[in-house]
């Protein structure tokens, strides 16, 4: 079971090589493997943002988020690649991330509104934090989506 997890945000160039890799292999897991979704995860977006990760007790990479400054993909700030490993759900660490991510955006750019293009299926989960739909759904990669943003 997954306790309190350490959270640790830092620009792309900051992060360490084995960080990297368990980044990337926790989106593969499950944005292309459980969501048999091929797309183009690494969309040279990375190298511009920063990369909450949340580190379980026994240095498993457990939660992730990419954090975008206003202008690299939206007008916005925007949070995006949001995962909860598929062995740390159902504790409460999709909510600690989203709660970390918004503490960081806040950190970051102060004041800012926060976009993301989230899954339709989790609507009302982003609901829960503030997020508002903006957009009819749309398609990305094959999977429903909508844009929302949060004042």
């Amino acid at each position: 079971m997954t306790t309190d997890l350490l959270w640790d945000c830092q620009p792309f160039d900051a992060l360490p090589g084995h960080t990297v890799y368990a980044l990337l292999q926790l989106r593969t897991e499950v944005f292309v493997m459980e969501q048999q979704c091929l797309f183009q995860d690494m969309d040279g977006l990375d190298l511009l943002g920063w990369h909450l990760l949340g580190w379980a007790d026994d240095g498993r990479l457990a939660a992730c988020a990419r954090l975008l400054p206003a202008g690299v993909k939206a007008p916005e700030a925007v949070i995006g690649r949001v995962i909860t490993a598929p062995w740390a759900r159902g504790q409460g660490q999709g909510h600690a991330l989203m709660s970390q991510a918004l503490a960081h955006c806040e950190r970051l750019w102060p004041g800012e509104p926060v976009t993301l293009h989230a899954q339709a299926r989790l609507e009302a989960y982003y609901r829960r934090h503030g997020f508002r739909t903006v957009s009819e759904p749309y398609i990305e990669d094959g999977i429903p989506h909508v844009e929302m943003r949060r004042p």
